[in-house]
């Protein structure tokens, strides 16, 4: 039942607007909470957005068809973590510094860079193993691969700009707190984005188990990886 299927015009004549809230004119608006503007806009953009391949899909896919299951959730898990930091760093406004420093962005910058091409040579070394073929699907700890999954997504700087830049255009300019609304508004996102990469996961496993039951495959997969990991640090590096 619309809110003015029951207004009528006063007695004197007068024209009036019905007094009608106005989330109720506009769909997606309705769903502003916690200070939020365009929360609806806001949730499709997202998904849209962890949608698109990008370093922490093929690093995800590539830890998943390397090593199987746990170490793709686990993957998801470090890579959801360092987003929560970066909306933390984003709400406190510390990844405004990355923005003003050049130098602090280089950085990071170069320091994420070097991990990941560390994390590839590593695997390409144990793929020249003579006994990578028994061992290469043995997974790594459970802590190991989370906090390498943490650390290719806070050592991404442009992962930072990207919050500082996005996040912000969607608090209400009447939030009584900018704060508490950019850590809800980035909980939104990585909630959205960890069960969109764990359904990856869950479909690049399958290939994974197949795999399993033939250990020379592992070997090659490793190669793979590893090259991916290589290449996205070099591409990380040469970024601007």
């Amino acid at each position: 039942m619309w809110a003015c299927s029951t207004w009528k015009p006063p007695e004197d004549g007068r024209q009036t607007v019905p007094n009608v809230p106005v989330n109720k004119l506009h769909g997606m608006d309705a769903l502003d909470i916690l200070g939020t503007q365009h929360l609806g806009l806001f949730i499709v953009s997202g998904l849209l957005l962890n949608m698109t391949p990008g370093q922490d899909t093929v690093y995800i896919l590539g830890r998943t068809l390397s090593s199987g299951r746990s170490a793709g959730v686990m993957s998801v898990l470090g890579i959801s973590a360092g987003c929560l930091i970066h909306t933390l760093l984003a709400a406190l406004g510390l990844s405004a510094i990355l923005a003003a420093s050049a130098t602090a962005f280089l950085v990071v910058k170069y320091a994420g860079a070097a991990y990941l091409i560390w994390l590839g040579a590593r695997m390409l070394a144990e793929a020249r193993d003579p006994s990578a073929a028994i061992r290469s699907f043995e997974p790594e700890g459970p802590w190991a691969i989370f906090r390498a999954g943490l650390l290719t997504n806070v050592l991404n700087p442009k992962v930072a700009l990207f919050f500082m830049a996005f996040l912000p255009q969607f608090v209400s300019p009447h939030a009584d707190s900018r704060v508490l609304t950019l850590l809800f508004l980035g909980l939104v996102f990585v909630v959205n984005g960890t069960l969109w990469c764990l359904a990856l996961v869950s479909g690049a496993s399958a290939l994974s188990e197949r795999l399993h039951t033939r250990p020379a495959s592992g070997t090659w997969l490793k190669r793979l990886a590893g090259a991916v990991f290589i290449g996205l640090g070099i591409r990380l590096a040469i970024s601007r």
